[in-house]
């Protein structure tokens, strides 16, 4: 079953295209990432994604028929480089901002921000927050609608290792309990081998997907455990000309290696 299918023929900015030449098909319920050299085009290709950025040339087609398009893409989660939660309104207006009001949606942010281990903190605003904890905030939020796709753009870069580790697992778990089709854009290929159903390599100067490489079994299991180094390692060796280029490109940062 088909969440959404994005065929793009091109995507500009003023003169200079951006994006050109892709189609992504993605299933409901799976866990696709995007990796690729800054400039590539990531970012642009989930605000396509999200409706965020109706003007490029190609369509846009949710769910398996017409009906299906509107409830399906009226359900978007979306958790940005940033956290961008309202400083000047408590956790839970942050939350309750995306809903309608009812007694049913201050259940369901209540519940969600139990789910993030941010129970009992419904009254602080982002300000008291760790930076950790308005990550935490920010999925639950992009969470709250039940989205049938969740759109993340790089969500746990900056934080310590450990952080990141622990919202990797908690975004696993929301996954397998809720169930949204998800796009994971990253710039660590470790992160994208450990947790999606299939990585997707774009390169730059237009961006175009150069190579797709499907995991297996899903982490939809929670048995599944996965090796990312040794899977990166195993890439690498059928592969060194498609990431050679991206692994220079991105080793000033540390990633990728």
């Amino acid at each position: 079953m088909t969440c959404c299918c994005l065929k793009l023929v091109r995507k500009a900015f003023g003169e200079r295209t951006v994006l050109a030449d892709l189609t992504l098909d993605l299933p409901a319920g799976g866990f696709t990432a995007i990796v690729g050299p800054s400039g590539a085009g990531k970012s642009t290709l989930l605000n396509l994604l999200g409706g965020l950025d109706t003007n490029f040339d190609g369509s846009l087609s949710w769910g398996d028929g017409a009906n299906a398009t509107r409830a399906a893409a009226s359900r978007i989660g979306y958790c940005f480089q940033d956290p961008r939660l309202m400083p000047w309104m408590t956790l839970q207006r942050n939350l309750e901002l995306v809903l309608p009001s009812s007694s049913r949606s201050r259940q369901r942010v209540r519940e969600l921000l139990r789910r993030v281990g941010l129970a009992g903190r419904e009254a602080d605003f982002p300000g008291a927050l760790s930076g950790g904890m308005q990550r935490r905030a920010a999925l639950a939020r992009a969470m709250v609608v039940q989205p049938s796709l969740l759109l993340l753009d790089e969500p746990f870069a900056s934080l310590d290792a450990p952080t990141a580790a622990d919202l990797r697992n908690l975004l696993l778990e929301l996954w397998r309990g809720e169930g949204p089709a998800v796009v994971l854009v990253t710039h660590d290929l470790s992160e994208a081998l450990q947790l999606a159903d299939e990585v997707l390599f774009l390169c730059s100067d237009p961006g175009r997907i150069v190579h797709r490489e499907p995991l297996g079994p899903s982490r939809l299991d929670p048995a599944v455990v996965r090796e990312p180094q040794r899977l990166a390692a195993d890439l690498l060796q059928r592969h060194p000309e498609l990431l050679s280029g991206i692994v220079a490109a991105q080793n000033p940062y540390g990633r990728y290696t």
